[in-house]
């Protein structure tokens, strides 16, 4: 490939990146800045002056309400996310707190938002947006209050399930969809998901910064500012415009039967499954080891923001070569070798240099799956069933951070770390396994 063909391949990469429709992660659409970077600059002007024709393709009240949602989203993330590094390393102060306790508290939004996404969505589809969006803030204040005073670690795992019940990510997305036109959406969404990314890169920095001068109730607190923060932004959204119904975004349940047939769908969506209880797993147990390990306690920022960083920038290789070769396939399984690897080595050595190393190796593969995964499967499933196939997807994911929380708990407490990455590497097996019977043909776009 010539130069001028690489420069052209890249930029297509990163458009094509931008233009992904993900609802459910968080890390996907962040790629896309990170990668711009490290383009040549003439690649780097050319992205730039696409990015400006299309951001200006947005009228007026779309720029306007896509600002005021993305602030809303980066706000309401921040505050999911500050407390994953740390929950269980500063929870231990808490009465009756124990690991298993602490994982729950870590993991048990997830039920919660696995139970009421598609309720939140559907009522605010018949008793509109911003109402069902100041209830969910609202309960997620409540939960943030009752996190901060709590002095013992079960009203602690109430106050967390009462944070996920704040379940409004589908129904600020179905907002953003009814102030944009179709054509534009995409775009929109793409914007959205850049903000998600670098709130939950954002968080891990700065979340250990701020429970090492406040302590964790201080931190809560914080997120309770937040939440109010995020009221006080609904309310400067300008007008809403006539209620939509949004077919794709429907989940259906006469077609989850079908839908769960679909080879795509349920590898994937045990993927995803996995995914998060290995990620949310090794949360409760790596701020315990990396503090005995030499890292004082509001140094973890220090470790946790740089690795995270790096890994999506280690990320972008393999991204534009999958997209380029059509072999997401075969980059997944790639991809769970690292997280393999990476397991194994935070389990086997001690040092802290090759910790920070290894951690970087594991999110190098999570964010590559976690990236690829929605954009797959949105290709691989027909457009009338893709709501209800993303609202498994979705459900599957939000699951699989519960039961990490509360698994990751009682294996620390019963074989230590070790234990944790056992786990993980036998998840990360099984799902490898079942990719291999998946068709690594190249991919197309459904009609």
């Amino acid at each position: 490939m010539d130069s001028s063909a690489g420069s052209a391949f890249r930029v297509r990469v990163i458009r094509k990146a931008s233009q992904i429709y993900c609802t459910n992660n968080q890390f996907s659409s962040v790629f896309i800045t990170l990668l711009s970077v490290s383009v040549r600059i003439r690649d780097r002007n050319e992205l730039l002056l696409w990015c400006d024709q299309n951001y200006m393709a947005l009228n007026r009240l779309e720029r306007k309400a896509l600002s005021g949602l993305t602030l809303l989203y980066a706000s309401r993330m921040l505050g999911l996310f500050m407390v994953l590094p740390v929950l269980t390393l500063y929870g231990q102060d808490l009465t009756s707190a124990t690991p298993m306790l602490l994982g729950l508290a870590l993991g048990i939004y997830g039920i919660s938002q696995a139970l009421l996404q598609i309720p939140f969505g559907a009522l605010s589809d018949r008793y509109g947006r911003k109402p069902l969006i100041y209830f969910g803030l609202v309960l997620f204040l409540a939960g943030s209050v009752l996190c901060a005073l709590s002095d013992n670690v079960y009203l602690l795992i109430v106050g967390r399930a009462l944070q996920g019940s704040g379940a409004i990510s589908s129904v600020v997305l179905a907002l953003l969809a009814d102030y944009t036109r179709e054509e534009e959406r995409a775009k929109s969404m793409a914007i959205v998901g850049i903000v998600i990314g670098s709130s939950f890169v954002i968080a891990v920095i700065i979340g250990p910064i701020i429970v090492g001068f406040s302590g964790l109730s201080g931190l809560f607190w914080f997120t309770a500012g937040l939440a109010l923060l995020s009221m006080l932004i609904v309310a400067t959204l300008p007008p809403v415009p006539d209620l939509r119904i949004h077919a794709e975004r429907q989940v259906r349940r006469d077609l989850l039967a079908p839908v769960l047939k679909n080879p795509f769908v349920a590898v994937l969506s045990v993927g995803i499954f996995l995914l998060h209880v290995t990620m949310t797993s090794i949360f409760v147990g790596l701020p315990l080891i990396l503090v005995e390990r030499g890292l004082m306690s509001e140094q973890l920022g220090w470790v946790y923001g740089p690795v995270m960083v790096l890994a999506f920038l280690g990320m972008a290789p393999m991204m534009m070569f999958a997209e380029k070769r059509q072999a997401q396939i075969p980059y997944l399984k790639l991809s769970a070798a690292f997280m393999v690897v990476a397991l194994g080595s935070l389990a086997s050595f001690d040092w802290l240099w090759l910790s920070a190393l290894a951690l970087w190796l594991f999110f190098v593969g999570f964010n590559f799956v976690e990236a690829t995964l929605p954009s797959l499967l949105s290709r691989r499933v027909d457009a009338s069933v893709r709501g209800t196939a993303m609202g498994v997807f979705a459900t599957a994911q939000f699951l699989g951070a519960a039961l990490g929380g509360v698994a990751g708990g009682y294996v620390f407490t019963q074989a230590g770390f070790l234990g944790i990455a056992i786990l993980g590497v036998v998840a990360n097996i099984l799902w490898s396994v079942m990719l291999m019977t998946l068709k690594s043909s190249p991919v197309t776009k459904s009609a």
